[in-house]
């Protein structure tokens, strides 16, 4: 519905343009209005697009969807207007005195004729200028929002956009709508096409054209990929983004590897694409691992054997000679990668090595790269971990910027990263070059988990490439070999079916193949659970769409476990989603700069991260600020215009669990996407669990899943750039 309303006064605005104002309307009515608005001022005429709703504090109030100003109309409402308070130097008198003289020509004269004022009497050349000066402080922002909300901005977009171009933001976006893909975060390629249209852009403009092109290798980036081929990269462009003809889009591709914005490189019988930063990552990345590898400093003598005997007998195991062989690699050679799957010992071999160091007096570091993952670490060495981005010193600056670089590197003997099948291109890129001369840098993972939700293939292009010392761990050992996670994880990983059960305490089968009886069956687990007290489960569902997908999951196991409740805070997220106190939630998307506090240690930082999850534990009562305990510890603040990023975790897809641990995890498999439902996924999600697997569905899935090898190609170039270096060929950055 729609109303027309005068601003009686503002209570409340934050930075986000979120607005509380009180209005009277047309009827003298007063209210109170709340949304995203654009800069409103006291005495303003609006017509609100919007409806009624009831706010359980504060009661009936008009929930804002849009504004647009209502022309005054009549010589008595400018007098109101001018007279409101909001331009300096014009109280009742000025204002009547300014409206006698240029009638409703008065708001164009101060405008734009300022220095006609200067013959009203009291008015001379300082204050005709202060209150011009005034009025476009105020109206000229409200005007300069008005013509982005024209263009198809938010109100959310239109401050971002106003921060960062100022009173150039209307015309810049009118020459190049594109730039706002690169220079606003939230707002891509679709959003900015949508904008050129209002604006006027040709169809076929050379600034639509690559981004076109530098939309689709930033799609590719997102789906993993540093790079595509060319002849994929044009096509798709040109066909599916565009659609304009392939010969100007190969003209622009060639202007953009002319120019420096994309590199062209012959790979393995294809020309490929890389968006400039993740080629530079990839080539220096492949240099700072071989100036690594050949640059470590030699350890004094010891008796390496005689050490590793000792450790045996201390913790009462036998090393079998591959994983002797791991421990001794950790020592003699710069870098190491050590991958197995679990139960094959890498938490023994990483005791083993950490232990050696610290009795040889050898300074170490070591991390992983989420909380969890770091945590999980933490608890099975005894060692303290941290995440990379906390080893680096990230330093703010809205990107991965580091204390820690080439300038500045880590100074250690060795360098230890676990859950490398985590790890991108551009977090590897930073730690490759903040290691010192002389430092060992050891990785371990696993080959067979899902590769990185950011770009690149890390450990799968180390392991291939053929070219570094890699320790390939495959036996299973006795202690691991009691568990059924352990035993079935082996099983799908090597193409065969797992021991399905319903009674095995650790690896449970729910035979429920019907997806509503399965979604039933998986909320109430999920209930029970928590109502006993076991927080630290988790649904993985390979999906995100359908039925027994992780939107819907979300949906119905928040109103099982969290529902509303009278003592309950929450808000509205989007146009349906609910947010409140006591949910399970994720972040979605890399901010760092948003600030951090540990409460048990006092500890303050920077940085949340894409798949860090906690509980929400506090809304304000304005519904602007809402505090959220992460799973390691940081308690965060978040505005509203930063809660797009955060969405409901009591389930999450397979991809989002990459390198945490959960003592339960519960698997739906009933149906879905080919493309999801392969064996790469089933034997990631199983192996999240510690102690427990419950997978709910269908056998006949959990097989097609196993049979089902195929993935999505991701193309990369780490592997590429390190066996050019091994063979001595050596390469350009043309």
């Amino acid at each position: 519905m729609n109303i027309v309303a005068t601003v009686n006064s503002i209570k409340f605005r934050g930075d986000s343009g979120w607005t509380v104002v009180n209005f009277v309307d047309e009827t003298n009515l007063k209210f109170v209005g709340v949304g995203m608005m654009p800069a409103v001022f006291e005495g303003e005429k609006l017509e609100l697009a919007g409806e009624w709703k009831v706010h359980k504090v504060y009661g009936r109030q008009f929930s804002v969807e849009s504004v647009s100003p209502v022309p005054l109309a009549g010589r008595e409402a400018l007098v109101s207007y001018l007279s409101s308070g909001m331009i300096k130097g014009v109280g009742l008198p000025t204002a009547r005195a300014i409206v006698n003289e240029f009638g409703e020509d008065a708001l164009d004269v101060i405008k734009n004729f300022p220095s006609r004022l200067e013959k009203l009497p009291g008015i001379g050349m300082i204050k005709s200028k202060m209150i011009h000066d005034s009025y476009m402080e105020k109206v000229g922002v409200h005007e300069i929002f008005m013509g982005l909300n024209e263009l198809g901005l938010t109100v959310n977009q239109a401050n971002k956009v106003f921060k960062l171009y100022g009173e150039n933001a209307v015309r810049f976006i009118r020459e190049n709508p594109y730039r706002l893909i690169a220079d606003v975060e939230s707002i891509g390629f679709k959003t900015a096409d949508k904008i050129a249209e209002k604006a006027g852009i040709d169809h076929d403009s050379p600034f639509r054209i690559k981004a076109g092109i530098r939309y689709v290798l930033s799609e590719a980036r997102n789906d993993g990929n540093t790079c595509l081929p060319k002849e994929i990269v044009i096509m798709r462009a040109a066909n599916e983004v565009l659609g304009v003809e392939i010969d100007p889009t190969e003209q622009a591709a060639e202007g953009m590897i002319m120019s420096g914005e994309l590199i062209e490189k012959h790979i393995d019988g294809e020309d490929m694409l890389f968006l400039s930063y993740l080629y530079s990552h990839e080539l220096d990345s492949a240099v700072g691992l071989f100036d690594i590898m050949n640059n470590a400093r030699v350890i004094r003598l010891f008796d390496l054997d005689g050490e590793i005997d000792s450790l045996e007998k201390k913790y009462g195991v036998e090393l079998d000679e591959v994983q002797r062989e791991a421990v001794r690699k950790a020592f003699t050679d710069g870098v190491l990668v050590i991958t197995g799957g679990p139960g094959t010992g890498k938490t023994t071999i990483l005791r083993f090595i950490i232990e050696i160091l610290e009795r040889l007096e050898l300074k170490y570091e070591l991390a992983a790269p989420t909380g969890r993952a770091a945590k999980r670490i933490t608890d099975t060495t005894g060692r303290e971990a941290r995440t990379i981005h906390r080893l680096l010193g990230y330093g703010g600056q809205g990107g991965e910027t580091f204390r820690m670089d080439e300038s500045n590197t880590l100074k250690a003997d060795a360098v230890i990263i676990d859950e490398m099948s985590m790890v991108d291109i551009s977090l590897f890129h930073s730690l490759v070059k903040a290691i010192s001369e002389g430092t060992r840098l050891i990785m371990v993972g696993d080959f067979d988990q899902l590769p990185s939700v950011g770009p690149g293939n890390v450990l799968r292009d180390l392991i291939l490439s053929d070219t570094l010392p890699v320790v390939r761990l495959t036996v299973i050992h006795r202690q691991a070999g009691r568990s059924m996670i352990v035993l079935n994880a082996h099983r799908i990983n090597s193409g065969r079916l797992p021991v399905l059960s319903e009674t095995e305490d650790d690896f449970q089968f729910i035979s429920i193949p019907d997806m509503e009886m399965s979604l039933e069956y998986v909320v109430k687990l999920g209930r029970e659970l928590s109502e006993k007290g076991e927080s630290d489960f988790q649904i993985l569902a390979p999906m995100k769409a359908n039925i027994i997908g992780v939107n819907n999951l979300n949906l119905k196991l928040q109103e099982a476990i969290n529902p509303p409740a009278a003592d309950k805070r929450q808000i509205l997220l989007g146009e349906s989603n609910v947010l409140r106190v006591g949910d399970r939630v994720m972040q979605t998307r890399n901010n760092y700069d948003i600030e951090w506090k540990r409460l048990r240690t006092a500890e303050e930082g920077s940085g949340v991260y894409n798949g860090d999850i906690g509980t929400v534990m506090d809304i304000d009562a304005s519904g602007n600020v809402i505090r959220i305990l992460f799973d390691d510890e940081r308690m965060v603040s978040f505005g509203r215009e930063e809660l797009e990023d955060i969405e409901l975790a009591y389930a999450v897809s397979v991809h989002k669990s990459q390198g945490s641990e959960f003592s339960t995890v519960i698997i739906p498999l009933v149906y879905g996407p080919r493309v999801l439902m392969n064996r790469n996924i089933l034997y990631t999600a199983v192996t999240r669990a510690r102690n427990r697997v419950v997978i709910v569905g269908s056998a006949k899935c959990v097989e097609g899943m196993i049979n089902n090898t195929q993935s999505a190609k991701r193309y990369s170039a780490l592997g590429f750039f390190l066996s050019e270096l091994s063979d001595g060929r050596g390469f350009s950055r043309e």
